[in-house]
């Protein structure tokens, strides 16, 4: 007889049967089971009615329906209209309008220093003094001079007119006259000679006294007391002082060569206007300027143009030498179609935005983005005003899937509404 596997219930069942079969006759009368049949029946007992409960499970697990999704929560916005800026925008340098490097008109030393270093100066301001007495003593000597060739000439003339009435009387010779005569002249350019040396020696005397050129904000100085300073050809001297005006001030930026056309024909049309503003700031707080300046020719190197933009800076918000974002207006885009900077989101067909329609249900619809417009974007292709976009959520939804629109996203809804329309007064039209 073949061996059963131990846990094999069933060959267990058939094995004991074929056994009771066989030995019954022998052993025990009609009516009567044997022990080994009676465990095995008490054993198999628990494994059917667990088989049944199972089979019965089975059933209605098949009959009922899958559990439905429950709708994504999601705030919403709606879709916008009306006019917004077309500009271009890259990342500048602010610039000083006049930089002024102080250098001296005479030598000799430093005997005073009359401002203080980043201090605002006004233009005469007096800056340094250079000790001024060898170009007195050069004043007073040219003076003296002049004086003495005045004399001279004085003399000369006297003479003269003496001739003058002799040369008709013929008292003297007409090379005796002559002579007269150009001592006058002689004289007259000694004098003149005189004038010029004297002028001289006053130019140098002032030129000890160095006063600021412009009105702006003073570096810090190059020189100490008792330092000696000297001039030189070509701005070779000794630099005394940098002096920068801030107000107005230059934003310099550059645009690629293929926006060139736009920006000419814009400029063609009307003054164009540029907002700028600080790299951490935000584009609420961009000051407005004019464009001022469009450079002659494209650099090779680059293939960009440089552009300056000219903006008041009374406040010295902007500091040369830093970085700003330059934002040039071309123009106004009529009617675009407005939505928050946060619901379009990007798969790899492409940008996309999920419109909730009337039946809560949410549509992937692919769109074209345009220009960013603060903390909205332009859609150029895609959606229409009035419809509803999804702005936060976007990860919960499922294209067809049921949405639910939470109370906090109502009260973005309306503040997108009404936020938009300022937005919008601010944007709208060329600044």
């Amino acid at each position: 007889m073949a061996h059963c596997l131990q846990g094999d219930e069933d060959c267990l069942w058939q094995k004991g049967s074929a056994m009771a079969m066989i030995e019954q006759p022998k052993h025990y009368t009609t009516g009567q089971s044997p022990p080994r049949l009676r465990g095995l029946r008490w054993r198999a007992a628990p494994l059917l009615l667990g088989l049944l409960a199972l089979s019965s499970a089975c059933d209605k697990a098949e009959g009922a329906a899958a559990p439905e999704r429950p709708p994504a929560p999601v705030a919403v916005a709606t879709a916008l209209e009306r006019d917004a800026p077309v500009y271009l925008e890259d990342i500048g340098r602010a610039t000083a309008r006049e930089v002024v490097t102080v250098q001296p008109q005479v030598s000799g030393p430093i005997t005073r220093i009359h401002f203080a270093d980043g201090a605002d100066v006004k233009r005469s301001d007096l800056l340094f003094t250079i000790d001024p007495r060898p170009y007195q003593a050069q004043l007073h000597s040219a003076e003296a001079t002049l004086a003495q060739s005045r004399a001279v000439l004085g003399l000369a003339r006297i003479e003269f007119a003496r001739a003058e009435k002799l040369v008709e009387s013929e008292a003297i010779s007409r090379q005796d006259h002559a002579s007269r005569r150009n001592a006058v002249a002689v004289a007259e350019a000694q004098v003149k000679s005189g004038q010029a040396a004297v002028e001289t020696a006053r130019l140098n005397v002032e030129h000890c006294s160095i006063r600021s050129p412009i009105d702006g904000r003073a570096g810090q100085r190059q020189v100490d007391l008792g330092n000696v300073v000297a001039p030189g050809s070509a701005g070779a001297g000794t630099p005394l002082l940098v002096i920068q005006r801030l107000d107005p001030i230059y934003a310099d930026f550059t645009v690629p060569e293929k926006d060139l056309t736009a920006v000419q024909r814009a400029m063609a049309e009307s003054a164009l206007k540029v907002r700028v503003r600080m790299p951490d700031e935000q584009d609420e707080r961009a000051r407005e300027g004019e464009l001022t300046f469009l450079d002659n020719a494209v650099q090779g190197g680059t293939g960009t143009v440089r552009l300056r933009a000219t903006l008041s800076n009374g406040d010295r918000r902007f500091w040369p030498g830093r970085f700003v974002k330059v934002r040039l207006i071309l123009g106004t885009q009529r009617n675009a179609v407005l939505v928050s900077a946060n619901a379009p989101q990007v798969s790899a067909k492409g940008p996309f935005v999920y419109v909730v329609k009337k039946d809560s249900t949410a549509e992937l619809r692919p769109v074209s983005l345009g220009l960013r417009q603060e903390n909205l974007v332009a859609i150029s292709q895609g959606l229409k005003p009035g419809e509803q976009v999804v702005t936060a959520g976007q990860l919960a939804v499922t294209p067809g899937g049921k949405v639910r629109v939470t109370e906090g996203a109502a009260g973005e809804k309306n503040s997108a509404a009404t936020g938009g329309d300022h937005q919008g007064s601010k944007l709208g039209s060329v600044p």
